[in-house]
């Protein structure tokens, strides 16, 4: 049978199956998964002029388009401020849309947190020169970037259709930044990344803590420094605020998520660090038991085996040196 022959023949048969009621059924399905994907982005007033979207307390995955991080806009007289970008070029242009809607008026300063992929690649929907990140965020994007980005085409799939790397044209360093009726505090930190930002706004006394601060979800280590992180934490327990925002979960007045990350932080370094005392394999240690408190935490066991596998090279690193390393 020839190709062509082949071809006219399907054809046909395709044709006729489409006529028939089954057919009928099946476009529906056909075009809803064919449909645009649209961000359903809701703002929650924090305060006045201020906002929070909300990231869903999940893994990146399909469903969501990576859109699990929490991002925050303030109206400011100079303009819209936000703090991250999301996850997509889609993101980043819908998150664009509400924040002029919300003020009146056009972007005055994107701020990221800090280099992980779910808080940076919305950043084409803006202008560069209105980007701002501390250096270390930008020489980490400049690294790692395309490679995060390889990964969330994977992850996310048409979610990132048509997004690529952007850069801050900004360097954020320790001061404050007046935006007319509106100052933020800027407090570079780290331990989450090798660079983290921290922002207070004055005028709200809203503590922005990125992902150094995790609520009712469990924290994620891939670039983690946990001795540096838990510092990080204790300086922001000596900050005082009217209210915390983390990079993941609800915001709330005190300092319950710091406390939280603090606790899961100690916690998985000793059941990790236990483990590899011992001399189990790393899939040994990912199945080991979690205490009871952490079940209320979303994704636990699903963060503790990926920090099995990013702690595990820090401890090997530490304690299984090169048997030609010098010795002080």
């Amino acid at each position: 049978m020839s190709m062509a022959f082949d071809y006219a023949l399907t054809r046909r048969r395709a044709l006729a199956l489409m006529s028939t009621t089954a057919a009928a059924a099946w476009i529906p399905a056909f075009e809803a998964v064919s449909a645009p994907l649209v961000y359903d982005l809701k703002p929650q007033k924090l305060a006045d002029g201020v906002w929070m979207i909300a990231g869903a307390q999940e893994a990146l995955n399909q469903t969501n388009g990576g859109a699990i991080a929490n991002v925050v806009i303030l109206d400011a007289t100079a303009g819209a401020v936000i703090v991250d970008s999301g996850p997509s070029r889609r993101y980043g242009l819908a998150l664009s849309g509400i924040a002029r809607q919300l003020t009146g008026k056009n972007i005055a300063r994107v701020y990221l947190t800090h280099f992980h992929p779910d808080h940076v690649f919305g950043n084409q929907a803006f202008d560069p020169a209105v980007i701002a990140a501390p250096k270390g965020v930008i020489d980490g994007l400049k690294v790692m970037g395309n490679g995060f980005a390889d990964a969330m085409y994977r992850v996310a799939g048409d979610w990132m259709r048509g997004t690529e790397l952007v850069l801050p044209s900004r360097v954020v360093e320790v001061g404050v930044e007046d935006f007319g009726n509106r100052r933020i505090r800027t407090f570079p930190m780290r331990g989450h990344t090798d660079s983290d930002l921290v922002l207070f706004d004055e005028s709200s006394g809203l503590l922005i803590a990125g992902d150094l601060v995790f609520l009712d979800r469990a924290a994620t280590t891939p670039n983690a420094d946990i001795e540096r992180w838990r510092i990080s934490l204790a300086t922001l327990g000596g900050i005082p605020h009217r209210l915390l925002i983390p990079g993941h979960g609800p915001a709330e007045p005190g300092d319950r998520g710091i406390q939280q990350t603090r606790q899961w932080l100690v916690a998985i370094y000793d059941i990790i660090g236990n483990a590899f005392e011992r001399g189990l394999a790393m899939t040994e240690a990912m199945a080991e038991p979690l205490p009871e408190w952490i079940n209320s935490i979303a994704l636990a066991r699903y963060e503790f085996e990926r920090s099995v596998g990013h702690l595990y090279p820090q401890f090997e690193a530490k304690r299984l040196p090169r048997v030609d390393a010098k010795v002080d």
